[in-house]
């Protein structure tokens, strides 16, 4: 476990941007596993500087986001495929065709999870998976549970998920209540997982689950287990 302190969000968007960048100078047909939410959003920014510098190159690059709401198209602007062409997608020379995002109106949302979880093997697995970590230390949207889940699979949208997300939506009624995610498997076959979790707020749910037991109670404390794991942290 390689543990990085950043001197605030700048700082931690900046190292985060690095380890990712450094993968793909290295691999340019790197597979990179994406996530949403307020903290990747300065990694997202870092990157895009880069990119318009030429320090990076995305051409070959495939990506395979974490997790989407059920129920929410790719053109609602709550939608994480919305979010991820907003943030990132549009702004580098990454392919469209090579982002992948489970799809939120599926028909059938188990044969999705299926479909899902076999893009991610016929890829050959992701090199490299960016996390956030919720309050209740879920990751994707994996909540707290009595069991690892192993696979993609729907999820109920804990309450306390749901109330932290109701800031981008008119109430909380509009939020969503499933969500199809990447499961504790699917995340731990990852080759490289880099975590990234900023403000005081954070700080009690990273020491449970970076140093405290192994519970499926806190299911980023999986992680400890992962043989390639960085943490950027700021606590500011």
């Amino acid at each position: 476990m390689n543990l990085i302190k950043a001197n605030g969000y700048k700082d931690l968007s900046r190292k985060a941007a690095n380890v990712i960048s450094a993968q793909v100078i290295l691999k340019p047909n790197s597979i990179l596993g994406l996530a949403t939410g307020s903290t990747p959003v300065g990694t997202y920014e870092q990157l895009i500087e880069w990119y318009q510098k030429g320090d990076i190159d995305f051409s070959r690059v495939t990506s395979v986001n974490l997790d989407e709401y059920y129920g929410l198209s790719p053109e609602n602007s709550q939608s994480y495929r919305f979010f991820m062409n907003q943030h990132f997608f549009e702004h580098i020379n990454i392919k469209p065709e090579n982002t992948n995002v489970p799809n939120g109106l599926a028909g059938n949302p188990e044969e999705e999870c299926e479909r899902y979880e076999k893009v991610i093997a016929d890829l050959g697995g992701i090199d490299l998976q960016l996390l956030g970590i919720g309050h209740n230390g879920h990751i994707g949207f994996n909540e707290p549970n009595i069991s690892f889940e192993k696979t993609t699979h729907v999820v109920e949208l804990d309450d306390t998920t749901r109330k932290a997300n109701a800031r981008f939506f008119e109430s909380l009624d509009e939020v969503p209540k499933k969500a199809i995610t990447m499961g504790i498997k699917s995340i731990m076959q990852s080759k490289k997982i880099l975590l990234v979790a900023n403000g005081p707020d954070k700080q009690d749910i990273i020491q449970k689950a970076i140093f405290g037991p192994v519970t499926p109670e806190i299911p980023a404390s999986i992680l400890q287990f992962h043989p390639d794991l960085t943490v950027v942290y700021s606590f500011e």
